[in-house]
C-alpha cells in the first residue's frame, strides 16, 4: 500500500495566516513552530496528519495552488478575484470581512452617477475594470498604484479610488468616503483542481471540518 502523501496548503502571510492556524487548531492540525518569531523555516508541518504549511505573499497563494506547488491555499478574495487563477474556491472561512468599495471626495458621485469618463487609482486593476466595464457598462481610465491609494484622489492623480474598506476610518480621516460597493470579502480555502481529483476523499473531510469549525466559532 502507498504511504499517504503529505497534502501542502499555502497560506497568505499575517493576520489571514494566523486566524487560519487557529482555525486548523480547532480541527485537531498543529505546527506550533509558525508561532516562533525567530524561525528561520519555511516549511512547517504536522507529521501526524501529514500536512505541510507554508507563508507566501497574498497573491502569490493563487499561483501555487493553480500549479500544484500547494494542494491547498487560504486567501483573502480579493486576491482571488484580481489574480484570475484556474482553481476551485471551495470554503468561504467567514473571517478577514471586508469590502472593496469605489470611494473618493463626495462631490464624485456625481460623476459615478453619470457615468462620465474619470480616472480610478488602484491596486486592483482587474477587480476595477471587470466592476465598471462588465457591471456599470462605465469607461474609466485605471491607475495602478502600489500603496496609499487614498492619496491619489486628495493630490488630483484621480477622482476615485477602488480599495479594501473594512472601518472606512481612514476614509474619513482624509476626507474620503465610500461611494459605491463592489463586492463583499472574506479568507477564502481554494483547492488544486488535479488534487481536488486525487485526493477527493481527504480534501472533501478538511474542507467538511475546516466549515463545521468556522461556523461554531461565527
Amino acid at each position: 500500500m502507498a504511504e499517504e502523501r503529505y497534502l501542502t496548503v499555502a497560506l497568505g502571510k499575517g493576520r489571514l495566516a494566523q486566524k487560519a492556524m487557529r482555525l486548523f487548531e480547532r480541527i485537531g492540525i498543529f505546527c506550533p513552530e509558525m508561532d516562533d518569531s525567530k524561525t528561520r523555516k519555511l516549511i512547517f508541518v504536522d507529521e501526524e496528519h501529514k500536512m505541510r504549511f507554508f507563508l507566501s505573499k497574498g497573491p502569490d497563494v493563487p499561483t501555487y495552488v493553480e500549479y500544484g506547488a500547494a494542494d491547498i491555499g487560504i486567501v483573502g478574495e480579493d486576491t482571488i478575484l484580481e489574480e484570475g487563477r484556474k482553481i476551485y474556491e471551495v470554503l468561504d472561512l467567514g473571517f478577514g470581512k471586508c469590502r472593496m468599495c469605489i470611494a473618493g471626495p463626495s462631490c464624485a458621485m456625481d460623476k459615478l452617477r453619470h457615468k462620465e469618463l474619470i480616472r480610478v487609482a488602484t491596486k486592483y486593476p482587474k477587480i476595477t475594470r471587470d466592476y465598471f466595464y462588465k457591471k456599470k457598462h462605465q469607461t474609466v481610465e485605471i491607475i495602478k498604484l502600489n500603496g496609499s491609494i487614498e492619496l491619489a484622489p486628495i493630490v488630483g492623480l484621480s477622482e476615485v479610488i477602488c480599495d479594501i474598506v473594512e472601518t472606512g476610518s481612514t476614509l474619513r480621516e482624509n476626507g474620503l468616503t465610500v461611494l459605491e460597493e463592489v463586492v463583499p470579502l472574506s479568507a477564502r480555502m481554494v483547492v488544486n483542481q488535479v488534487s481536488m481529483k486525487m485526493e477527493n476523499e481527504r480534501i472533501t473531510a478538511l474542507i467538511e471540518a475546516l466549515k463545521r469549525a468556522s461556523q461554531e466559532g461565527a
